[in-house]
């Protein structure tokens, strides 16, 4: 597989690491034994999920290295935060985390103008929100949010809705080199959600880790649609061969999509 050289912030993510489920778990059980030297290394070996999600935010013109930043710091408060006891995807945890820190960020350097009262009611309910989200790992309701901070629900909603950006129809909000999906798209086909888009995220993670061979037998099978004999003669191995790696990355990306 060719991967393209893309460098932020003066690295090279065509070359960083990525970890299967067993170094991941590792890594985090040595963390929390009070091994501080892995965190550079879990940082590391998560970038790509970072760089993943800033191209979501492409169209609202900044400049890729800042909010590639401030993703990382999104991922940093991620690792120091993740618990192995939710049995949870690392993935699955610190997306909302970063893409809270991107927006925060976003919010800060907004272009209109908005009354100090109501960018201090969303600021507490965006807070309350990501708390939620780290005890909890789903979304609080508007109604729960509003409990939370002591608030009226329709001051949470029209506070939450002062501070968003106006958007057109026709702003992509994320690409992966090929076509980009745009809002349009979202609005049209009302059965993508984030925790779709997350799951999407995780398991292109996933395939990443895989070696090549395991990678080319996954597309020729699920997106080309070949049978495993005829992927065994165009690689001239045997169906049995075939049958062992596709079978093992299956398996791997399964092990990995359960923790991450």
């Amino acid at each position: 597989m060719v991967r393209t050289k893309v460098e932020l912030c003066g690295v090279d993510t065509a070359s960083l690491p990525v970890l299967n489920h067993e170094e991941m778990r590792e890594l985090f059980v040595r963390l929390k034994n009070g091994d501080t030297t892995v965190r550079e290394q879990l940082v590391i070996c998560n970038l790509r999920l970072v760089l993943s999600i800033v191209g979501r935010f492409s169209y609202r013109g900044e400049q890729a290295d800042d909010l590639f930043q401030v993703g990382c710091i999104g991922l940093l408060k991620a690792i120091d935060h993740f618990d192995l006891k939710h049995n949870v995807r690392f993935s699955t945890y610190a997306v909302p985390m970063i893409i809270g820190e991107i927006r925060r960020h976003l919010r800060d350097h907004h272009a209109l103008r908005v009354s100090r009262s109501l960018r201090d009611i969303a600021y507490k309910a965006m807070q309350a929100k990501e708390k939620f989200i780290s005890e909890n790992l789903y979304e609080p309701t508007i109604e729960q949010i509003a409990e939370m901070i002591d608030m009226k629900k329709e001051d949470v909603l029209y506070a939450l809705d002062a501070i968003q950006d106006p958007l057109s129809l026709q702003e992509p909000i994320y690409s992966d080199g090929g076509d980009a999906v745009y809002i349009m798209d979202q609005l049209r086909d009302e059965g993508v959600s984030e925790e779709q888009w997350v799951a999407y995220v995780s398991v292109k993670e996933s395939i990443q880790k895989l070696d090549e061979r395991q990678q080319l037998i996954l597309a020729k099978r699920f997106y080309y649609g070949e049978t495993q004999t005829e992927i065994a003669k165009s690689l001239g191995i045997s169906q049995a061969q075939i049958s062992r790696l596709e079978k093992s990355a299956i398996e791997t990306m399964q092990k990995d999509y359960k923790f991450g």
